[in-house]
Order: structure tokens, then sequence, then C-alpha cells
């Protein structure tokens, strides 16, 4: 495996995790009872959050209902399908990530 393939792989990994990461947030935000300043909410609170307040300012609550995981979902599986391609055929062509 090439330096260019690791990275883009490592990448696609990363970005499928994250993605995996929000799914949970966004199902667990349906109990009310949760407390998310406590473990292991916490945690995921804080890795999710900063991603998905960045789509909330675009498009706020309507009604009660957010609807702005969607818009996030969408560009963070537009930066999955793109980026580690991207990654191969740019850095592959460069002679230090030559495999």
């Amino acid at each position: 495996m090439s330096p260019a393939d690791l990275l883009a792989t490592t990448i696609d990994r990363f970005l499928g995790i994250y993605f995996v990461l929000l799914v949970l947030r966004i199902l667990l935000s349906w109990f009310p009872t949760i407390d998310w300043y406590s473990q292991p909410f916490a945690i995921l609170s804080q890795l999710t959050d900063p991603y998905l307040n960045l789509f909330r300012r675009i498009i706020p609550p309507l009604g009660g209902i957010d609807i702005s995981p969607i818009l996030a979902f969408l560009a963070l599986q537009l930066v999955q399908g793109f980026v580690p391609a991207l990654l191969r055929s740019t850095l592959a062509s460069l002679p230090v990530f030559a495999g």
C-alpha cells in the first residue's frame, strides 16, 4: 500500500467513524432524560456538537425540530466521497508519495 493510499484510507475510515458518532448523537437526542454533562454522553457531545453547530447556524430549528443534521450528513458524505479519491490521485502523482 502506497503512502497516498494509506492516508486516503485513514481519512476515509475517520470520516466513517465520525458519521457513526453523528448518528448516535442524533438518535440519543430523542431521549430527553439523557444528561449530556455525564460520561460517556459528554464526550459524544463534545465531539459532534461543534460540527452540528455549523449547520444549526445555517438552518435553525423549525417548530422545535432540528433538521440541520440532514445537511451535516450530506456534507460529510460529500467529503467522504471526494477527499480520499482526490488525495489518492493528487498524492500519487508526487514523487515523494509515489509507490
